[in-house]
């Protein structure tokens, strides 16, 4: 806990939440300044063991190229 405490307070962290029934950290941080594979190599250095992550944005829809020559309705 101490070591998690020491990561909360690098620039760009901006919360550190536990989930002990799930057993999961969720990370709140500051994607100008801190990218995934940083984040998780300060999670590692606090001791925790990173087996994947977790995006809490859902994906986006593809957009469709247009067709050039539509067919008429008719």
């Amino acid at each position: 806990m101490l070591a998690l405490g020491t990561a909360r307070e690098v620039y760009g962290i901006r919360r550190i939440s536990l989930n002990r029934l799930e057993k999961t950290i969720l990370v709140e941080y500051d994607a100008t300044r801190l990218t995934g594979p940083e984040v998780a190599k300060i999670l590692r250095g606090a001791g925790v063991s990173v087996t994947s992550e977790v995006s809490l944005i859902p994906p986006q829809p593809v957009a469709l190229p247009e067709d050039k020559n539509p067919v008429p309705a008719k």
